[in-house]
């Protein structure tokens, strides 16, 4: 049999991906995307070289923040499927995981088109340059992003070790395209690049464009900064695939991190390199060189090269140079084709890298089941557990921004999504450390908390800074989601920092509480409400949940006789029970020998410091005339008790009882009666299945009593013992 089986086919192993391919590649190539080649240059002839070096490192600044808490928060324990949701969601809880899910997905899916317009913006340019022209200009680009997405889904079905090859693929591309631009540069450039501004590395060209020069609506230094921002977001794509990853607490750290650096060295040195040897306005026309040296009435830093493009400039109608032409990069390059097929890799690659991010993220959103009409979304296929319904729904939100046709329009809009979640990144980060969580032991050491908090800061004032009324927007949708989350409650423990936050502060306020004195104006009846299991006597809970009021504290005892432990199981059911009734109580169960020494525990043990019951309430022995005398003499001497230990006593008696264990079906098998004495109502039965009987009932029977009712108008009689005021009995007629 041993052998047959060895011999059998065995099924590959899943694709897993080391640090290289499966992060730094990855991160760069998403980086490296749409607003490299057709924006860049733009930026830096609006804002200048200074800057525009200023907004890549406050945008770097930015992510570099958040990787170092994307790298704490991987390094903090085993990390799934499901990338930065994953990694939030842990951390904060549902409540915040959940909505930061939901618009991370949607950020990558926007990204994803921003990308595809990018590139059919270069392919509408040359076909127009070819003369082929579909419909218009906006058109053609919605129809060549339709069929790019179509076929970048198509790559994405066939599973991720063709993603993955293709993604090399285009990284040998974008690096020939790298050294075809800088080579370019420093070649002498003929009358063709002239005519177009680019005249190769010279002082005055630098220092002309050192300083900004805004121009347009658009000529702002923020909303520079909102079109550049999506350039830097392509840090989560490694971390975004940590299910594909062979161990993502060292892949993601290293490689997020180490494309970072290479990136930002490439940004800055296209900034200054393109914007020392390119003049900001040229007209393309080679007839507009100067012969002579006379300059007169010559405008613009071009004339002391030789050319002049005064009537353009004046007219403002140059087609060319660093201000207004997005092609700039391609023709100061070497051969200008390399750079048109580094740009179709970059932005393929981009587009292609969202485009699996958006649906892994979803899938593992959709499988943690915390909102219910997504959860079809979950399933996935093949050995890597591909998620093909996601990748369609993500396909189809691609498709329809993509038909907007309009880069910057995007571009803004991502830049708010994404300062968002990395915000809430950084947060995560911050409130893990600063709440002393002992799961928080990250093996990455290089993070600061003070830094992730600067991280979460700089997000949030950047996204009013950028759009105002987007950031309101994604607030409130987050707002939303969040609450949605906070009312249903999902059955969820990923032992989140919000628990230790929550038990922090609950711990911090109890302590302070012990020296605060007592005073007349603050007292409130805190109760000790012995009520056997609870779910047998809800007259009970309600009568002292009346005046208790959710603000006062409340613990129903019960006393388990003849040493017997009540299982956990059971504790949890009657707990629920009490939340489902929508009473604030603690339950307490405690093993006595008999029902005086049970409540003598409870009254001394019970509550923590200020914290402490000041009232006993009990139920009316009405067997009394039955009972045997051991029995009435507990009874009488725990009253004797209640008032030794100086606390307040409430004994409620009811027309038709307490006790209710005959209507939940109960099994009783010590021969009691219906409304027993105080001592019997916290019986446990001898049989092993009465603890699965309360188990089963208390969860589900909520049996309406008289104190939920409208009482209208009643007659209460209280009867005063001596002239002081002490209040010795109350009778109520219901």
């Amino acid at each position: 049999m041993g052998n047959e089986e060895s011999q059998g086919p065995q099924e590959k192993p899943p694709v897993r991906f080391g640090w290289i391919i499966g992060v730094m590649v990855r991160c760069m190539l998403n980086i490296w995307g749409v607003i490299l080649f057709l924006r860049l240059s733009w930026i830096t002839s609006q804002a200048g070289i200074v800057l525009t070096c200023i907004i890549i490192l406050m945008s770097v600044s930015v992510t570099t923040v958040t990787a170092l808490s994307i790298s704490a928060i991987a390094t903090n324990g085993r990390v799934v499927s499901g990338g930065v949701y994953f990694m939030i969601s842990r951390s904060l809880g549902p409540e915040i995981g959940g909505p930061i899910g939901m618009v991370f997905s949607f950020a990558n899916a926007l990204a994803c088109a921003l990308n595809t317009v990018g590139f059919a913006e270069v392919v509408r340019d040359m076909m127009h340059e070819l003369g082929a022209v579909m419909v218009d200009k906006v058109n053609d680009v919605r129809i060549v992003g339709a069929v790019t997405v179509t076929i970048l889904l198509f790559i994405t079905l066939a599973g991720m070790a063709w993603e993955s090859k293709t993604q090399i693929l285009f990284f040998l591309v974008l690096m020939l395209a790298f050294a075809n631009y800088f080579v370019g540069t420093a070649v002498p450039p003929g009358i063709d690049k002239q005519a177009v501004g680019i005249f190769g590395y010279r002082g005055d060209i630098f220092i002309e464009n050192l300083t900004p020069s805004f121009r347009g609506p658009e000529g702002s230094f923020f909303q520079m900064f909102a079109i550049f921002f999506p350039a830097a977001t392509g840090i989560m794509s490694g971390a975004n695939i940590s299910g594909d990853l062979k161990d993502p607490a060292t892949a993601i750290p290293k490689g997020t991190l180490m494309a970072i650096f290479w990136t930002t060295l490439s940004y800055l040195g296209i900034a200054v390199t393109i914007g020392g040897c390119v003049v900001r306005d040229a007209s393309g026309n080679q007839s507009h060189l100067m012969t002579g040296n006379r300059t007169d009435g010559c405008v613009g830093l071009a004339c002391n090269m030789g050319w002049n493009f005064t009537d353009c400039i004046e007219s403002q109608s140059c087609e060319f140079g660093l201000a207004n032409n997005v092609k700039v990069l391609g023709q100061a390059s070497g051969f200008y084709y390399f750079m048109i097929a580094g740009v179709f890799a970059a932005t393929l690659s981009s587009a292609l890298g969202f485009l699996v991010s958006a649906p892994k993220i979803f899938q593992r959103l959709c499988k943690d089941k915390i909102y219910p009409y997504i959860i079809f979304f979950e399933k996935g296929y093949g050995k890597n557990n591909e998620p093909l319904r996601a990748y369609l729904l993500c396909y189809i939100i691609a498709m329809a921004f993509i038909l907007i046709a309009e880069l910057n329009t995007i571009a803004g809009l991502i830049s708010n999504f994404f300062l968002c979640s990395y915000g809430l990144i950084n947060l995560s980060c911050f409130h893990a450390t600063i709440t002393n969580s002992p799961g928080w032991r990250p093996s990455f050491k290089y993070y600061n908390k003070w830094t992730a908090l600067f991280g979460t800061v700089m997000s949030v004032v950047l996204m009013f800074l950028l759009t105002w009324w987007a950031a309101l927007v994604t607030f409130c949708i987050i707002i939303f989601l969040f609450g949605y989350v906070n009312y249903k409650k999902p059955k969820i423990n990923w032992g989140s920092s919000v628990q230790a936050s929550t038990y922090n502060m609950a711990l911090s306020y109890s302590v302070s509480l012990t020296g605060v004195e007592d005073h007349v104006k603050n007292f409130r009846p805190q109760c000790l409400v012995l009520t056997g299991p609870p779910n047998q006597r809800p007259a009970l809970v309600d009568f002292v949940g009346s005046f208790t009021k959710r603000i006062s504290l409340m613990i129903c005892g019960d006393i388990i006789l003849d040493g017997k432990t009540q299982p956990q199981e059971t504790t949890d059911s009657l707990d629920e029970w009490l939340n489902k009734r929508k009473v604030r109580s603690f339950y307490a169960a405690l093993s006595a020998g008999n029902f005086r020494t049970g409540a003598k525990q409870l009254l001394q043990a019970s509550g923590l410091g200020k914290l402490k019951p000041n009232t006993l309430v009990l139920g009316f022995k009405t067997n009394w005339r039955d009972s045997d005398p051991e029995s009435i003499e507990d009874y009488i001497s725990t009253i004797y008790d209640t008032f030794d230990y100086n606390y307040c006593l409430c004994i409620l008696r009811m027309m038709d009882g307490l006790d209710i264990s005959d209507d939940l079906e109960f099994e009783v098998n010590q021969g009691f009666e219906p409304d027993e004495d105080v001592e019997n109502q916290d019986h446990q039965t001898n049989e092993e299945d009465t603890a699965d009987d309360i188990s089963d009932e208390g969860s589900s029977d909520q049996i309406n009593t008289v104190f939920q009712n409208n009482q209208g108008k009643k007659t209460i009689d209280v009867y005063w013992i001596a002239d002081d005021g002490g209040l010795k009995f109350l009778r109520t007629y219901w």
